[in-house]
């Protein structure tokens, strides 16, 4: 099992060494990857949109109880919005990228190497990598980075309502409390983490769909596969690049 599960590692990290060295190679297919981009994005949005709300009431109201408590309320629109920005954001993309995204290219792929379509444009002299993998992680990497914008203003302006209206909060100590503690590598890191989770989301389905097992019920169980995958991948991740972030990165005023 153990050697099963380095092989399988091994193959991933090789599929991915293999698509950075192709998205420089020429012919780049370009249409390939509006058509996916497009895709990927109608799938996504409106989820992200609404989901995005709900999470940043829930953080708005939770640091506003706990700000309450510590008799800190001033810092309460700070705080919600950093927690969105650094952290919900981009965990949201991610999720819906893998979820949405990377199940259906998780299914194309496995569909069309079941009925050796892939086998076929190798023997053409096509490389599937190229022309079907490398536009499809690329298009989740674009769409992730665009969309966690969105996630983040949506959840921010979900957190500024629930704090204002349900807790009773001032919207000035809320707006200057943001400018107070927030500072632009937060952004930065919080786009860099979306583009990382897309690229991580698109791999991992990419390669979950060449290599299905069992015909149909392989492709399927392919896809619940990646998804969980790249749940697992994300949140390692995430702790990963958030505990750097906080090592090179220094508090604003610290």
């Amino acid at each position: 099992m153990i050697t099963g599960a380095l092989r399988e590692t091994g193959r991933l990290f090789a599929l991915a060494a293999e698509v950075g060295r192709a998205i420089f190679r020429r012919p780049f297919q370009f249409r390939e990857f509006t058509e996916q981009f497009w895709f990927v994005a109608s799938v996504t949005i409106l989820p992200a949109a609404l989901v995005s709300i709900p999470f940043g009431a829930v953080i708005a109201l939770q640091v506003g109880s706990l700000t309450q408590q510590l008799g800190a309320q001033s810092f309460t629109g700070g705080a919600s919005v950093l927690a969105v920005v650094q952290q919900a954001s981009p965990l949201i993309v991610a999720l819906l990228i893998a979820g949405a995204g990377g199940s259906a290219i998780c299914a194309d792929l496995g569909s069309r190497t079941i009925r050796e379509e892939l086998d076929a444009m190798e023997v053409m002299g096509v490389s599937p990598v190229q022309r079907l993998v490398v536009p499809r992680v690329l298009a989740a990497m674009g769409v992730a980075v665009l969309l966690n914008g969105l996630v983040s203003v949506v959840g921010i302006l979900g957190g500024y309502f629930f704090n204002v209206v349900m807790q009773g909060g001032t919207p000035g100590a809320y707006l200057s409390s943001f400018s107070a503690l927030a500072q632009l590598p937060d952004l930065y890191v919080s786009e860099l983490k979306a583009l990382v989770f897309g690229f991580i989301a698109g791999i991992v389905a990419a390669y979950r769909g060449l290599n299905p097992r069992g015909g149909p019920k392989g492709v399927g169980d392919a896809v619940n596969q990646s998804v969980v995958i790249t749940f697992l991948l994300l949140f390692f991740v995430n702790m990963v690049m958030t505990a750097v972030y906080l090592r090179i990165v220094p508090p604003k005023g610290g």
